[in-house]
């Protein structure tokens, strides 16, 4: 027998590696000596660069770069092989490197990102794959593109920094120093997110208020968004609003797109593509998929959704293990997965289920793999 274990983190509580291991205990337990293969996997946010580490048996690569305060710091990405990165913005960039009492749109930066893509590129890699959920910033990638070598001025020719508040002086945009590797380079980036770059579903009004802005300032960052989509428009010949995902991570989906020529995919889609997933499938019996509150959202370019559509396509039942399962939970019965299972007890407050989480996990997997002895007669 053949069991592919592809389950994204309960975060807080277990990672998507430690579930792997968990349900290769608990298979042999019940069925003695089979072949389990785990896959960590992570659907583009927060893990994604670690999962697929794991997977590919990757390398950390540490980078000194300048945070979102333009504050020196060390970040990672992962090294695949002489070719292949993959990174989180995030790491440089991400709404969690700003403590609470200074987060505000207007001074934050992406420009550690683009010096990870740098780092990338000086060590010779040439696909770069970019996860760009959870950032900090509202700066429509300026701080990005600047760190790559992209020039923005205002008015009078002054140069200027890649920061939410200089949206609205921006005048004049010259590519001419673009690192020219870029040219050679290809950039997928992770995006499952639609928002164009400006308007009322725009990267402003839509993200702006968790990254600290007040209703006053997303007003005005707003008015600087649009300035520098025209400007866009007028230098370049290209409308950002027309390209669904722009908004994405304050508008550098917009900035990887445009000045980038980056190529914008489901995360989920990304990762099972990265560590080859659809081969691991063949001759397969069954899936274990899960995550730790399935919900409708699951529904919406997550790992279980990812998982468990491959797997039909391939013939292979899913079983989705969660930690609990919330509202529209059912509708993943339609992508793929053909039962859903949860690890908690009924009525269980969610701090001990987090605290208990492996000895939960594991003695629901044991239960899970005995029912599909008994139901299957697999041995």
């Amino acid at each position: 027998m053949k069991f592919i274990f592809a389950s994204d983190s309960f975060k807080g509580s277990l990672s998507s590696a430690e579930i792997c291991t968990l349900l290769g205990k608990a298979a042999r337990e019940v069925f003695g000596e089979v072949e389990c293969i785990g896959l960590p996997v992570a659907d583009g946010g927060e893990g994604t660069v670690d999962a697929v580490l794991a997977a590919e048996q990757g390398e950390r690569i540490m980078v000194q770069v300048h945070g979102p305060l333009m504050e020196e710091r060390e970040a990672y990405y992962g090294w695949l092989d002489q070719d292949r990165a993959i990174m989180e913005m995030s790491a440089a960039s991400g709404l969690p490197l700003v403590p609470g009492d200074l987060r505000d749109p207007r001074h934050t930066t992406s420009y550690g990102t683009g010096e990870l893509i740098l780092d990338a590129l000086d060590r010779g890699i040439r696909d770069i794959t970019i996860a760009i959920g959870g950032s900090a910033t509202n700066d429509g990638g300026m701080g990005c593109l600047t760190a790559l070598g992209v020039r923005f001025s205002d008015g009078s020719g002054n140069p200027l920094a890649g920061i939410g508040e200089n949206l609205e002086r921006v005048r004049d945009i010259d590519v001419s120093g673009l690192d020219p590797r870029i040219r050679d380079t290809k950039l997928t980036v992770m995006c499952d997110v639609t928002n164009p770059l400006c308007g009322d579903r725009g990267a402003t009004r839509v993200y702006g208020p968790q990254k600290g802005g007040t209703p006053d300032v997303i007003e005005w960052l707003e008015r600087g968004m649009q300035n520098y989509r025209d400007v866009i428009l007028e230098k370049l010949g290209v409308d950002a609003d027309t390209i669904p995902g722009s908004g994405a991570a304050g508008g550098l989906g917009a900035a990887l797109s445009i000045f980038l020529r980056g190529e914008m995919r489901s995360g989920i889609d990304t990762v099972l593509d990265l560590i080859g997933f659809d081969g691991y499938l063949k001759g397969a019996d069954l899936v274990i998929t899960g995550e730790g509150r399935a919900d409708a959202q699951s529904c919406c370019g997550k790992v279980m959704q990812g998982v468990g559509q491959r797997a039909k396509a391939a013939g292979i039942p899913v079983i989705g293990l969660c930690g609990s399962l919330g509202e529209g939970a059912e509708k993943l019965l339609d992508h793929g997965i053909t039962r859903l299972l949860v690890t908690s007890e009924p009525g269980m407050p969610l701090e001990e289920a987090m605290r208990h989480a492996k000895e939960l996990y594991y003695r629901s997997a044991v239960q899970m793999f005995q029912t599909e002895r008994d139901m299957h007669g697999r041995s």
